[in-house]
């Protein structure tokens, strides 16, 4: 019994922010609302995101959450787009990382998603800010900026898409 508890607390770390079902199309889609914000005006879209760093830096990791009560990666990308972008993407890692066009990591620029390999079956996501920098969720720190050069997410690095 013992060893079926701690394999299942180890699956649930592991399983990060890949786990949180999307209960919409099965078909990534973006959806443009009102307030649309040009995604191609970077230095728009890095303040944007500064300052979405700067109002949930203290929100700690929950997974499937999309409040300051606990929030999770895919979340927080969700959240950031829909509130703050104006664009509705999914909800779930495995769908955002097929909305979009997919574009080679020396290409990044703000806004992008960027997608890791953080397990077997487990998946990351964060947005690109700038200089090497994304934002995103981490299980044991919360919302927060890391570097994609960071040895950690440098080997985990997957893919990245941009959502037009």
């Amino acid at each position: 019994m013992y060893k079926l508890v701690i394999i299942f607390v180890c699956t649930t770390f592991l399983a990060a922010c890949s786990t949180t079902p999307y209960h919409g199309s099965k078909i990534p889609s973006v959806e443009v609302t009102a307030e649309r914000v040009d995604l191609s005006d970077t230095h728009k879209v890095k303040q944007i995101l500064n300052q979405q760093y700067r109002d949930w830096r203290h929100v700690r990791h929950r997974l499937g959450g999309v409040s300051k009560n606990g929030i999770d990666c895919s979340g927080l990308v969700y959240q950031t787009y829909r509130t703050k972008l104006g664009v509705d993407i999914p909800r779930s890692t495995e769908y955002q990382s097929k909305v979009g066009r997919s574009i080679p990591k020396n290409q990044l620029r703000a806004g992008d998603m960027v997608f890791f390999k953080t397990g077997i079956f487990t998946r990351h996501v964060g947005m690109y800010i700038d200089d090497g920098d994304f934002l995103h969720v981490s299980s044991s720190k919360g919302v927060m900026i890391s570097s994609l050069e960071n040895p950690y997410w440098s080997s985990a690095y997957w893919k990245s898409q941009r959502v037009q």
